[in-house]
């Protein structure tokens, strides 16, 4: 079993759906935790703000001392969900925080349109790599990590994609 916590809040069902399929494709391919850190749904420490990203993964050189920190420092890679109220604060507050930080990749999910966007970090600036809402996602942080989109929207798909990781 893979080192992860998860806390849901009260997000809406969709949102929480959403995250409960990346979180279970993303927990099933990190097969080595002496490598990696997935954390869901805990605080995270940035100059300004502190915020809690839906999904966090640390590579093996960030984890050194993460159980031991109340809050934790700034990952790798982060995944949020957008919700109702939070479009301003994923695409303007945490967007340029995360930017500012270094957070190498950035995903913002919207299960209402069933899209995705991946920002990859070239030159202490989000590059946008991927709009959509379908075909497939390859993460630049987690390596060899590539999904199907519908996997984070379709329980089928999701199933489905879990298939190739087992």
């Amino acid at each position: 079993m893979h080192q992860w916590f998860y806390h849901t809040n009260s997000s809406s069902s969709s949102q929480e759906a959403v995250g409960l399929f990346l979180a279970r494709l993303l927990d099933e391919f990190i097969i080595d935790i002496s490598t990696s850190f997935l954390i869901f749904d805990a605080m995270v420490a940035f100059t300004r703000n502190c915020y809690r990203p839906n999904i966090c993964f640390y590579r093996k050189e960030k984890t050194l001392f993460i159980e031991s920190l109340p809050v934790l420092p700034p990952p790798n890679f982060v995944v949020e969900i957008l919700g109702s109220s939070t479009q301003v604060s994923h695409r303007i507050l945490k967007f340029l925080d995360y930017q500012a930080h270094k957070i190498e990749e950035y995903w913002i999910v919207d299960p209402e349109n069933q899209t995705i966007e991946q920002y990859h970090l070239v030159d202490d600036e989000y590059n946008l790599i991927l709009k959509s809402s379908q075909g497939h996602i390859e993460s630049f942080v987690i390596e060899g990590f590539k999904i199907p989109i519908a996997a984070m929207f379709n329980e089928a798909e999701n199933l489905k994609a879990l298939q190739n990781f087992l």
